[in-house]
């Protein structure tokens, strides 16, 4: 294969195109079928190495390759196909940034989906660690670590050393990975005794000008901030706001993980009053990137014969990206009372593969003496990945060249539409001085609210 791209193969031209993810056929879940696949593209990835930067999946894989008695895949134990895989944290930016040979390229490579099926087909045969389990199971380790004097204790232990050595030794959350705070009064809590203003909301030809909330776990239970200053900035410009207690999980966690089917039970969860919503009149807006991406991208790709699926994706949209489209239909105030200085801005990989641009970067750049440092790498984060006891001084070394942005910035605020990313650069720099804040925070300041 690494033949036929030195001997002249173009790589397409044309805009990715994405196939659906064709999960319920039995060939998915074929092991040979699988390992085939594998060495296929392994073989593709070998030739080209154009990926070898973005993340340590490549790196492990060409390390294989030229360590091997041939040089080639071929000499390569399958055994070893599954270190690339437990590396690969689905981000898309091989598919969507760098890959020559997606499709519609007959060579039809889409190595994420290739990691999810293998990912998937490990989880099926009950080969999926406690820990990851645990870790992915947002609404349960929210609704437990939620309790009032629970949330305390667990916030004490995840700040004391022996607090987390003890969580380093029983569950392999690595002993030095920041790790979120637990709120007993979540946000859906304190949205529900908010004093609910009267909006006057007036549609434009692409929003409606009433938006539901969708909360995400991480906004309810880790950062319910997050979600206050989006609905203050969001009614200060004439948008109302709703929410639905009941939502759970958007899944992107089980994903993740390939539990398709925890993923299919939640997207039951969630679709159905998401789309009922919505053909009441409202648009879906969702703070946190790898959860609007969900709803936008790979539950459309999961479940493509579903109305109610299309429907919502059609009416999702990130909160920077709902704002714009205001902007550019003349409906977002710019009455802002303070001024941000220099911002360190870092677009976290989930935001980058919607595809819409750098809709937070434009908002912020309204703002009176404002100037924005765009950092378009990965923070190496990654959902569960950095807080794993094998992974994280590889996350760290992905997110390096992040977080020497951000010192050399030396700007007066840092910020990732990505709460998680936004610790874990906090977590790499010298100076801990002032912590990261979210675009909609910032947004929130400039207005004086």
């Amino acid at each position: 294969m690494s033949g036929k791209i030195a001997g002249g193969r173009e790589g397409s031209l044309e805009a990715p195109t994405r196939h659906a993810l064709d999960w319920k056929s039995e060939d998915f879940w074929n092991e040979e079928s699988l390992y085939k696949e594998l060495e296929r593209a392994y073989d593709i990835c070998h030739g080209c190495r154009r990926c070898v930067s973005l993340c340590n999946s490549f790196p492990v894989l060409f390390d294989h390759v030229d360590e091997s008695p041939t040089g080639e895949l071929d000499s390569v134990p399958r055994s070893a196909y599954w270190d690339v895989v437990d590396h690969c944290y689905l981000c898309d930016m091989c598919y969507l940034s760098k890959c020559p040979y997606v499709p519609p390229h007959p060579w039809n490579l889409d190595f994420p989906h290739l990691m999810l099926r293998a990912k998937a087909v490990h989880f099926r045969k009950g080969q999926t660690k406690f820990r990851d389990k645990l870790l992915t199971s947002t609404d349960l380790v929210g609704s437990l670590a939620g309790i009032p004097v629970v949330s305390e204790v667990v916030n004490a232990a995840n700040r004391s050393k022996l607090g987390r050595k003890l969580l380093d030794k029983s569950l392999g959350v690595h002993a030095d990975a920041p790790l979120p705070e637990y709120y007993s009064k979540s946000f859906h809590k304190r949205e529900a005794r908010r004093a609910k203003p009267v909006i006057e909301t007036v549609a434009t030809e692409e929003t409606r000008g009433k938006v539901v909330l969708f909360a995400t776990c991480y906004g309810n239970r880790n950062l319910p901030q997050m979600n206050e200053d989006l609905v203050a900035v969001f009614n200060h410009n004439g948008i109302e706001v709703t929410t639905f207690a009941q939502e759970k999980c958007c899944g992107m966690p089980k994903l993740e993980l390939g539990d398709l089917e925890s993923v299919a039970k939640l997207k039951d969860a969630n679709i159905p009053e998401l789309a009922r919503l919505v053909d009441q009149g409202w648009d879906v807006v969702v703070p946190v990137t790898s959860c609007a991406l969900m709803f936008k991208q790979e539950l459309p790709l999961i479940f493509p014969e579903d109305e109610q699926v299309s429907k919502v994706q059609a009416r999702t949209f990130d909160p920077f990206e709902y704002l714009m489209l205001r902007h550019k239909a003349g409906r977002l105030r710019t009455d802002f009372q303070n001024p941000l200085g220099k911002v360190a801005y870092h677009v976290p990989c989930h935001l980058r593969v919607q595809r819409i641009g750098l809709k937070t970067r434009d908002a912020l750049k309204i703002v009176p003496d404002t100037t924005i440092e765009v950092i378009e790498r990965c923070s190496g984060h990654n959902g569960t990945y950095a807080v794993k006891r094998e992974y994280h001084d590889v996350s760290v070394k992905i997110g390096r060249p992040v977080v020497q942005r951000v010192e050399s910035a030396k700007a007066d605020h840092y910020s990732s539409d990505c709460p998680m990313a936004g610790d874990q650069i906090a977590h790499g720099l010298v100076s801990k001085g002032k912590g990261p804040e979210h675009p909609l925070s910032l947004i929130r300041h400039a207005y004086g609210i």
